[in-house]
């Protein structure tokens, strides 16, 4: 095989089939406070700003209803996506810093939404969880930026 000469540098998109795609950009935009990047009432689909990203290409959500075919020929579904573990979606994780994640617990708290809290000590991150409205994992993760490796590999949990 001959050496491959390009190297990813960033996440430029995830694109999912909305079940409900009005109450998927409401949640994205209002709870998790991502930016629209186009006319988020069109119905059809909405592109949410999760980062600058990389040459010139912001990072972004991407929603579409699931009828509605897409680029790179991507067709449209009759029959409403699966989530949760009919999916091959396990989660989706946004990174910030580790001084956020006791807002983002106040936050939820504040909505009144369920959540829990894992730390996963073989890398110091430690992930806020909760659902989307179709049913998909949203975590909220950070490193803690004291961590020093530790001998335990098993994530531990809290929830709410």
């Amino acid at each position: 095989m001959s050496q491959r000469s390009f190297t990813i540098r960033a996440l430029g998109e995830i694109a999912l089939r909305c079940i409900d795609l009005e109450s998927m950009v409401t949640f994205y935009r209002d709870v998790i406070g991502l930016e629209p990047l186009n006319d988020a009432n069109n119905g059809c689909i909405v592109f949410l700003r999760i980062a600058e990203g990389f040459g010139g290409h912001t990072a972004v959500l991407a929603l579409f209803r699931n009828d509605t075919e897409g680029a790179g020929q991507t067709r449209a579904g009759e029959v409403a996506p699966a989530t949760g573990p009919g999916s091959s979606l396990h989660d989706i994780a946004f990174s910030l810093p580790w001084e956020e994640q006791d807002a983002v617990i106040a936050w939820y708290e504040t909505l009144g939404r369920e959540y829990h809290v894992e730390t996963f000590d073989w890398e110091g991150w430690r992930g806020v969880f909760t659902f989307d409205p179709d049913g998909n994992t949203v975590e909220l993760v950070a490193k803690d930026p004291g961590w020093a490796a530790r001998s335990s590999a098993a994530p531990q949990s809290v929830s709410r």
